[in-house]
């Protein structure tokens, strides 16, 4: 693939992977008895199926994180509680949230960003569950990149330097702060460039426009093949233990229909566990990328060896603590009305109860 090639094609991928997802009513698909086994068996190999086979919405479009909900559908995991998932499309999040606090859409992925905690502060109802993304030391699929001829090598040749980034008051600018405070400058050192489309970023990155930009994967390994740019550093680096993105359910989901949630997460779990012998352990990993393949918008092989991978924690777990640092950041910068009960809009108590299930994941 040619140069210009890449670059034509780089908005429509990174479009493809940050999207958040959309809607469609909720129904419940028609009863079916699972097969049955001798007694006391289950396919799961834990919890009995649901009586009646149901439907939980997705709000999920593709991005790479949604890698436990894919998976677990393409091996059956869902199926064997007798659980459908359909994946339903927003145009964007002020759309989605609403949606997953009236329960029209069961579980949805939510990405850091003022205007997020801001929905929570001022009443939208949503519960954040397990993780949905984060940085793997050394490995991490979201960070900077630098251009080749920028002369940035060290966290010091950063200052007086162009840095791209998508937008503010979000995950973004929180990783900009973090690498700024890191190296021991301030904003007023650096020079902070909007560039809200990736594509048109990571251009300017290779033309020399701009000296460093904050990117993901797939697009982080695409441009380096071609030449466009090269990593700096590691993202874990300036900015340890971040929670990136997170899964949200519904309080309806959460609580009045426990039943289901509880084995939809014991599901999701498995899901992350073979995403993590993939590519933690290079177990079953063509499989895997076959499964990735079919999802979300890379389509390439070659390219997921190339890729380092979004992290996802085989047990769900998130840092919280990182979530709540997170909000005290956009507040401080005067991005956030009103306050948050974390103790309620942090409820990890299904995940939890799913992991006493099936036991901590072996990472051996």
């Amino acid at each position: 693939m040619g140069k210009q090639k890449l670059k034509a094609g780089f908005a429509a991928a990174a479009a493809a992977l940050l999207l958040l997802a959309g809607c469609t009513q909720k129904e419940s698909a028609p009863p079916e008895k699972p097969a049955d086994l001798p007694e006391g068996e289950h396919p799961s190999g834990d919890l009995a199926p649901l009586e009646k086979r149901v439907t939980v919405t997705i709000a999920e479009d593709g991005a790479a994180s949604g890698a436990g909900f894919y998976i677990a559908k393409e091996r059956g995991y869902f199926e064997d509680y007798n659980i459908d998932v359909e994946f339903a499309q927003f145009a964007n999040s002020d759309e989605m949230l609403p949606a997953v606090a009236a329960g029209e859409v069961d579980i949805a992925g939510g990405v850091s960003t003022a205007s997020f905690f801001n929905a929570i502060a001022q009443g939208i109802d949503v519960r954040i569950i397990a993780d949905k993304g984060h940085n793997v030391p050394g490995k991490s699929y979201f960070t900077f990149v630098r251009g080749v001829d920028s002369g940035i090598e060290e966290y010091a040749d950063i200052k007086g330097k162009k840095i791209a980034v998508s937008s503010r008051n979000s995950i973004d600018s929180y990783f900009f702060d973090k690498l700024i405070e890191h190296a021991g400058f301030t904003e007023e050192e650096v020079e902070f460039v909007l560039i809200a489309d990736f594509g048109s970023m990571l251009g300017a990155v290779d033309n020399g426009t701009v000296d460093m930009a904050l990117s993901i994967e797939p697009l982080i390994a695409q441009g380096i093949v071609q030449g466009m740019h090269e990593r700096f550093r590691d993202a874990t680096e300036f900015a340890p233990e971040t929670q990136v993105a997170m899964v949200l359910g519904s309080p309806q989901f959460m609580t009045q229909e426990r039943d289901i949630s509880l084995r939809f997460m014991l599901a999701y779990l498995k899901g992350l566990r073979d995403y993590n012998d993939a590519f933690q352990k290079d177990e079953g990993k063509d499989e895997i990328i076959d499964i990735m393949m079919k999802h979300t918008a890379l389509k390439d092989p070659e390219m997921w060896e190339q890729v380092q991978v979004t992290g996802l924690d085989p047990d769900g777990k998130m840092f919280v603590d990182n979530i709540r640092e997170q909000y005290e950041h956009y507040k401080a910068a005067g991005a956030i009305s009103g306050e948050i009960d974390f103790d309620k809009a942090i409820d990890t108590s299904i995940t939890e109860e799913a992991l006493e299930i099936i036991g901590p994941y072996d990472g051996d």
